[in-house]
Protein backbone atom coordinates (compact mmCIF):
# COMPACT_ATOMS: atom_id res chain seq x y z
CA UNK A 1 0.00 0.00 0.00
CA UNK A 2 1.59 3.47 -0.75
CA UNK A 3 1.71 5.92 1.49
CA UNK A 4 0.24 9.25 0.46
CA UNK A 5 1.29 11.29 3.71
CA UNK A 6 3.34 14.47 3.37
CA UNK A 7 6.49 14.26 4.27
CA UNK A 8 6.24 17.01 7.12
CA UNK A 9 3.33 14.64 8.09
CA UNK A 10 5.61 11.48 8.29
CA UNK A 11 8.25 13.59 9.81
CA UNK A 12 5.73 14.97 12.79
CA UNK A 13 4.75 11.38 13.35
CA UNK A 14 8.09 9.90 13.51
CA UNK A 15 9.10 12.47 15.76
CA UNK A 16 6.11 12.52 17.82
CA UNK A 17 6.28 8.48 18.65
CA UNK A 18 10.08 8.99 19.61
CA UNK A 19 9.37 11.57 22.24
CA UNK A 20 6.49 8.94 23.64
CA UNK A 21 9.04 6.10 23.80
CA UNK A 22 11.78 8.72 25.33
CA UNK A 23 8.91 9.12 28.02
CA UNK A 24 7.97 6.00 27.99
CA UNK A 25 11.62 4.69 28.63
CA UNK A 26 12.04 7.58 31.32
CA UNK A 27 9.01 6.54 33.25
CA UNK A 28 10.72 2.81 33.29
CA UNK A 29 13.70 4.18 34.37
CA UNK A 30 12.48 6.28 37.49
CA UNK A 31 9.92 3.67 38.25
CA UNK A 32 12.55 0.89 38.43
CA UNK A 33 14.22 2.73 41.19
CA UNK A 34 10.40 3.14 42.97
CA UNK A 35 9.75 0.57 45.95
CA UNK A 36 5.62 -0.07 45.84
CA UNK A 37 4.83 2.28 48.88
CA UNK A 38 6.48 5.18 47.28
CA UNK A 39 5.11 4.39 44.00
CA UNK A 40 1.75 4.75 45.15
CA UNK A 41 2.97 7.20 47.68
CA UNK A 42 1.67 11.02 47.18
CA UNK A 43 3.73 14.00 47.48
CA UNK A 44 0.79 15.78 49.42
CA UNK A 45 -2.87 16.05 49.21
CA UNK A 46 -2.89 18.17 46.58
CA UNK A 47 -0.57 15.89 44.17
CA UNK A 48 -0.71 12.20 42.71
CA UNK A 49 1.17 9.42 43.38
CA UNK A 50 3.65 8.35 40.53
CA UNK A 51 1.14 4.88 39.94
CA UNK A 52 -2.11 7.90 39.56
CA UNK A 53 0.02 9.44 36.64
CA UNK A 54 0.50 6.92 34.94
CA UNK A 55 -2.85 5.37 34.99
CA UNK A 56 -3.90 9.21 34.22
CA UNK A 57 -1.34 9.15 31.13
CA UNK A 58 -3.02 5.61 30.22
CA UNK A 59 -6.45 7.57 30.40
CA UNK A 60 -5.70 10.87 28.51
CA UNK A 61 -3.58 9.09 25.37
CA UNK A 62 -6.40 6.89 25.12
CA UNK A 63 -9.11 9.30 24.74
CA UNK A 64 -7.00 12.07 23.04
CA UNK A 65 -5.84 9.61 20.43
CA UNK A 66 -7.32 6.28 20.13
CA UNK A 67 -11.28 7.52 20.73
CA UNK A 68 -10.13 10.98 19.54
CA UNK A 69 -8.09 10.31 15.78
CA UNK A 70 -8.53 6.43 15.72
CA UNK A 71 -12.50 7.19 16.24
CA UNK A 72 -12.68 4.06 18.90
CA UNK A 73 -14.98 4.80 21.61
CA UNK A 74 -14.35 6.82 24.51
CA UNK A 75 -15.17 4.75 27.92
CA UNK A 76 -12.54 7.21 29.94
CA UNK A 77 -13.37 7.91 33.41
CA UNK A 78 -10.96 10.35 34.32
CA UNK A 79 -12.02 11.29 37.83
CA UNK A 80 -11.19 7.00 38.83
CA UNK A 81 -7.06 7.57 37.25
CA UNK A 82 -6.46 9.55 40.29
CA UNK A 83 -8.25 7.33 43.08
CA UNK A 84 -6.89 4.23 42.68
CA UNK A 85 -4.35 2.93 45.29
CA UNK A 86 -1.95 0.15 44.86
CA UNK A 87 -3.98 -1.34 42.13
CA UNK A 88 -0.93 -2.55 39.46
CA UNK A 89 3.14 -2.69 40.79
CA UNK A 90 5.29 -0.30 38.44
CA UNK A 91 5.80 -3.58 36.04
CA UNK A 92 1.84 -3.82 35.08
CA UNK A 93 1.81 -0.13 34.56
CA UNK A 94 4.69 0.34 32.45
CA UNK A 95 3.31 -2.60 30.13
CA UNK A 96 0.00 -1.30 30.44
CA UNK A 97 1.20 2.35 29.19
CA UNK A 98 3.63 0.56 26.69
CA UNK A 99 0.44 -1.16 24.92
CA UNK A 100 -1.48 2.13 24.50
CA UNK A 101 1.22 3.50 23.18
CA UNK A 102 1.66 0.44 20.91
CA UNK A 103 -1.89 0.87 19.65
CA UNK A 104 -1.21 4.84 19.35
CA UNK A 105 1.63 4.50 16.54
CA UNK A 106 -0.94 1.84 14.57
CA UNK A 107 -3.45 4.76 14.17
CA UNK A 108 -0.67 7.74 13.70
CA UNK A 109 1.19 5.77 11.17
CA UNK A 110 -2.29 5.22 9.13
CA UNK A 111 -3.07 9.07 9.38
CA UNK A 112 -3.94 11.09 6.52
CA UNK A 113 -2.42 14.74 5.65
CA UNK A 114 -6.37 16.01 5.66
CA UNK A 115 -6.60 14.61 9.41
CA UNK A 116 -3.95 16.66 10.44
CA UNK A 117 -5.73 19.74 9.92
CA UNK A 118 -9.79 18.60 10.67
CA UNK A 119 -11.11 19.16 13.86
CA UNK A 120 -12.24 16.80 16.23
CA UNK A 121 -13.87 17.59 19.48
CA UNK A 122 -11.93 15.74 22.38
CA UNK A 123 -12.84 16.16 26.24
CA UNK A 124 -14.75 18.80 25.86
CA UNK A 125 -12.25 20.76 22.82
CA UNK A 126 -11.73 21.17 19.76
CA UNK A 127 -8.14 20.38 18.24
CA UNK A 128 -7.02 19.23 15.17
CA UNK A 129 -5.22 16.62 14.55
CA UNK A 130 -1.71 18.09 14.67
CA UNK A 131 -3.45 19.87 17.94
CA UNK A 132 -3.91 16.72 19.30
CA UNK A 133 -0.86 15.32 18.82
CA UNK A 134 0.43 18.00 19.98
CA UNK A 135 -1.00 17.48 23.32
CA UNK A 136 -0.28 14.30 23.98
CA UNK A 137 3.08 14.52 23.12
CA UNK A 138 3.41 17.65 25.22
CA UNK A 139 0.96 16.26 28.36
CA UNK A 140 3.36 12.75 28.37
CA UNK A 141 6.54 14.92 28.97
CA UNK A 142 4.86 17.12 31.54
CA UNK A 143 4.13 13.95 33.43
CA UNK A 144 7.38 12.39 33.20
CA UNK A 145 9.33 14.90 34.67
CA UNK A 146 6.61 15.39 37.18
CA UNK A 147 7.69 11.48 38.00
CA UNK A 148 11.19 12.04 37.61
CA UNK A 149 11.13 15.11 39.91
CA UNK A 150 9.45 13.11 42.75
CA UNK A 151 11.48 9.55 41.77
CA UNK A 152 14.50 12.17 42.46
CA UNK A 153 13.30 13.50 45.67
CA UNK A 154 12.26 9.80 46.91
CA UNK A 155 15.49 8.59 45.88
CA UNK A 156 17.74 11.61 46.47
CA UNK A 157 19.90 10.62 43.08
CA UNK A 158 20.82 11.21 39.57
CA UNK A 159 18.22 8.96 37.38
CA UNK A 160 20.88 9.23 34.43
CA UNK A 161 18.53 9.61 31.44
CA UNK A 162 21.18 10.33 29.11
CA UNK A 163 24.39 8.93 30.52
CA UNK A 164 26.72 8.41 28.06
CA UNK A 165 26.20 11.57 26.06
CA UNK A 166 27.84 14.81 25.92
CA UNK A 167 24.76 17.13 26.61
CA UNK A 168 27.26 20.18 26.16
CA UNK A 169 28.27 19.10 22.61
CA UNK A 170 27.72 22.63 20.51
CA UNK A 171 25.49 22.28 17.12
CA UNK A 172 26.89 22.29 14.16
CA UNK A 173 27.27 24.90 11.56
Amino acid sequence: MKDNRSDLAKNLVDNAIFRMEESLRMIAKSTALLTEEELWKKPNKASNSVGNLIIHLKGNITQYILAGLGRQEDHRQRDLEFSETHSHNAKELNQQLKAVVEEVKTVLYGIKDAEMTKVIPVQGFKLSGLGIILHVVEHLSYHTGQIAFWTKILKNKDLEFYKGFDLNTKNEK
